[in-house]
């Protein structure tokens, strides 16, 4: 059940996993490639850089041919039926502060804690955006790959080093790109670096390479998304970096020095609060 074989609609509805869960629920709808959709949503997002319902609607809209292999292939692993028992759902889990403050000092976990408290972040905030677009709740496998994508977005901001300035957001979407690819991911990542570029008018700041270094670190490194997140959360932070092939990210430090030095603020580049040009996405 989990060679690489094509996957058709009536397959997809057959499979299960040992617990009886269907791969794909046959209600579920086949999302279609609509790029003049994805493109309408993009302009909104630019008008409303807080609607983050757009960058959602985007995702919809520019679906990758390799995300259900790429869904098959874990959930219907061994691997990835044991990290359904032991991981169900992240928030709760990612949320539980108290209980990863036990864990080492310098552990992937207290940097993650630090990070979501200094932002004012949850995982159930991420959460109650998605939630707003109102979308229904099929309780497959595709379900369950799709929470865990989007609920470790801002764990890959600690990992990368990542901040949530304009910048640091686009790294970030281009680094999801080169773990899960989607066009999504590319619209927003290059389209956001280029209106950091003319925002920043005359700046010397290496933007593209900085958002060319995420993407590649994105492919070097494994797949977040298979990985137990427990454990991850327990790893020392920089000796997670160096196993999951994670570098310093220059080009992004290049950009932010270059910037106060010409007098800009890389957390207000563009007259916008941190973390608004970029939102996080799902699979």
């Amino acid at each position: 059940m989990t060679d690489a074989s094509p996957i058709t609609e009536a397959t997809a509805d057959m499979e299960t996993a040992a617990d009886g869960t269907p791969l794909r629920h046959p209600d579920r709808e086949m999302p279609k490639y609509r790029p003049l959709l994805a493109y309408h949503h993009f302009r909104e997002l630019l008008k409303d850089k807080e609607d983050t319902s757009h960058v959602f609607r985007i995702f919809e809209a520019l679906p990758h041919k390799s995300f259900m292999p790429r869904v098959r292939n874990l959930v219907l692993s061994e691997h990835g039926e044991r990290l359904r028992r032991e991981e169900p759902y992240l928030p709760p889990i990612l949320d539980d502060h108290e209980t990863l403050r036990k864990l080492p000092q310098g552990s992937v976990a207290h940097a993650y804690c630090d990070f979501m408290e200094s932002e004012g972040l949850s995982a159930a905030g991420l959460v109650a955006e998605a939630d707003k677009l109102g979308r229904r709740r099929y309780g497959d496998l595709v379900e369950w790959f799709g929470f865990r994508s989007r609920d470790t977005h801002d764990l890959m901001h600690v990992l990368t080093g990542y901040g949530r300035d304009a910048l640091g957001e686009q790294c970030v979407l281009l680094f999801t790109h080169g773990q899960q690819p989607s066009h999504g991911h590319l619209l927003i990542g290059y389209a956001g670096a280029l209106n950091i570029k003319r925002g920043a008018k005359g700046s010397k700041a290496p933007v593209f390479k900085a958002v060319r270094q995420a993407q590649k670190t994105g492919t070097a490194c494994p797949a977040l998304v298979a990985m137990s997140i427990r454990e991850l959360l327990a790893m020392d932070l920089q000796e997670a970096r160096k196993k999951l092939n994670i570098p310093e990210p220059h080009w992004y430090r290049e950009c932010h020095r270059i910037w106060r030095e010409e007098g800009i603020d890389p957390y207000d580049l563009l007259g916008t609060e941190p973390g608004e040009v970029g939102a996080p996405a799902t699979a």
